[in-house]
């Protein structure tokens, strides 16, 4: 199944009157690039929560956000840690005895201070269980949409394919004609200069210059590669580096058919499939 490396999904879980939550969002990259943003507190769960998500997902710059709110009554507790309070209350006393004119403080400043205002203990064990179900669920629902956008580039990237193969059968039947029409051209304007022409020497001559021009093997390579495209698209494993190097190949053949071309449709039939092939190229650039 292609996957796209563009994605979000979030999720809410409850424990101990606490509501944490998870958010998982990712845009293409070359590698896997997994940034997790977590309390302080919870930070003994990072390691975990990266394992689970980088065995989900092979490719993608990925951000994982876990945050907590109070959740129901306990929004309206406020837990004061009286030692604080106390070791507060005398260094503040000890500052003016030395220096009287210092203004005093309120109550409210007090429970702004750092480590006055004291957080409900969670259960180390519990609380990483209870991380590491809602990071699985979360996960789940961010393949769901990897592979949902992955499932329409697919079939962009089809569709594509199936325009670049009529113009390769465009190509591979226009050929003779364009090299009948040269042969006729170069032999009329050679007769014309010469009037005791080496028809020997010119007919070999004109064999290697439909040599030169003759782009069989191009359009060979090119219809293999876009075998190969179709056949990559539905393979189960990540694709996407796959991908890239058969739109260089791509890109490589459609090149020399424009070089060698020797008319007007033949070069309007190259850039035709070097714009299909950049679209595409542009597009796998977001597939896992």
């Amino acid at each position: 199944m292609t996957k796209s490396m563009t994605a979000f999904a979030s999720n809410e879980t409850e424990i101990n009157h606490l509501m944490l939550s998870c958010e998982l969002r990712s845009v293409n990259h070359r590698y896997c690039d997994i940034n997790i943003k977590i309390p302080d507190h919870l930070r003994f769960a990072e390691t975990t929560l990266r394992t689970l998500i980088s065995d989900a997902v092979s490719r993608g710059k990925i951000e994982c956000i876990i945050s907590h709110k109070k959740n129901g009554a306990s929004s309206n507790t406020i837990h004061v840690n009286k030692a604080s309070v106390k070791a507060l209350q005398e260094a503040t006393q000890l500052i003016t005895d030395l220096i009287p004119s210092c203004s005093a403080f309120s109550a409210l400043d007090v429970l702004a201070y750092p480590g006055v205002q004291q957080e409900q203990e969670l259960n180390a064990t519990d609380t990483l269980a209870c991380l590491q179900d809602l990071v699985k669920k979360t996960v789940a629902d961010f393949l769901i949409v990897r592979e949902r956008e992955g499932k329409q580039l697919q079939q962009l990237l089809l569709e594509r394919c199936q325009k670049s193969q009529s113009y390769i059968e465009q190509a591979s039947q226009r050929m003779p004609s364009v090299l009948s029409a040269l042969h006729k051209k170069y032999k009329n304007r050679i007769l014309e200069l010469i009037s005791q022409p080496d028809f020997d020497r010119l007919e070999q001559e004109l064999v290697i210059l439909a040599q030169r021009l003759d782009v069989t093997e191009e359009l060979d390579r090119l219809h293999t590669h876009i075998n190969e495209v179709q056949r990559t698209l539905t393979q189960h494993e990540p694709v996407g580096r796959r991908l890239d190097f058969l739109m260089q190949e791509l890109n490589r053949e459609a090149n020399t058919l424009g070089a060698k071309s020797a008319d007007k449709e033949m070069t309007q039939i190259a850039i035709e499939l070097k714009v299909l092939i950049e679209q595409m190229r542009e597009q796998i650039q977001n597939i896992e």
